[in-house]
């Protein structure tokens, strides 16, 4: 069946394309690269033709507040409008765990706006929350650094590989819709200030890791869970941050 990507260029949605394509299905990479412009509507209508599937990976150029509200309101009202004129009987999501318990980041309140217009929308959905990804780590090292130091909290912090990610939102993709959330972490739970510690040593990143219980995510404020499946039943990943590593080559930037 055809299932249009949306953000089918970038770190997921390549993956998606690809694991979908060996499935047999007709995936289509849309993107700006592509032509394919959800802020403005751009090559919505042709790319959706005949689609029965459609994932939305993308994600804001920019993480300031407005931008990022602009972004998210702004392409998934269009998306999703498209959709209807199309007969698409499937939308899937990728989002956050937490994303719920994060709403004093602007980054994570457009996240909470976009979910709930896909759940106000007549199309069946499914939105998979995902923890963070290993190949995140970097970006999240670096967004917590001041002064030298990376600020950290003693939180649970459960990251998860991409291609694990791009593995289970294909399945959700595949299936019938949940009309809800689905969840999936890593193997290995960690403290997120032990996981960057061992993580800077591993790189070999002379910044120095500070255990700060008030340490901010993206804006937010962390508790113990926040960043981390609530349930028992979320899908757990298969590739262990070591194993990732060793695939990748990723001990340095």
């Amino acid at each position: 069946m055809k299932i249009v990507v949306i953000g089918g260029t970038g770190l997921i949605g390549s993956k998606l394309v690809a694991r979908l394509s060996e499935q047999g299905h007709e995936a289509v990479a849309a993107s700006p690269n592509t032509g394919v412009d959800t802020l403005t509507g751009e090559g919505l209508a042709e790319v959706l033709s005949g689609a029965r599937v459609v994932i939305d990976v993308s994600n804001s150029p920019s993480f300031e507040s407005a931008a990022v509200l602009e972004f998210f309101e702004t392409s998934t009202r269009n998306l999703l409008a498209a959709e209807a004129n199309a007969g698409v009987g499937h939308h899937v999501a990728l989002s956050v765990v937490g994303t719920e318990r994060l709403a004093e980041s602007g980054y994570f309140r457009a996240k909470i706006v976009q979910e709930k217009l896909i759940e106000n929308s007549p199309i069946p959905y499914s939105i998979v929350h995902a923890t963070q990804f290993f190949e995140f780590a970097h970006s999240i090292a670096d967004a917590a650094t001041e002064g030298g130091a990376v600020r950290m909290a003693p939180v649970f912090f459960q990251p998860v590989a991409g291609d694990d990610v791009a593995r289970a939102v294909a399945e959700v993709a595949v299936g019938a819709p949940v009309n809800g959330r689905v969840e999936i972490a890593g193997p290995e739970r960690f403290r997120m200030d032990g996981f960057f510690l061992d993580a800077l040593a591993g790189w070999g990143d002379p910044r120095e890791v500070v255990t700060d219980p008030h340490a901010r995510y993206f804006g937010a404020e962390l508790g113990e869970g926040t960043l981390v499946p609530q349930g028992t039943d979320a899908l757990v990943g298969e590739i262990s941050y070591g194993e990732w590593q060793a695939r990748t080559g990723s001990a340095g930037r």
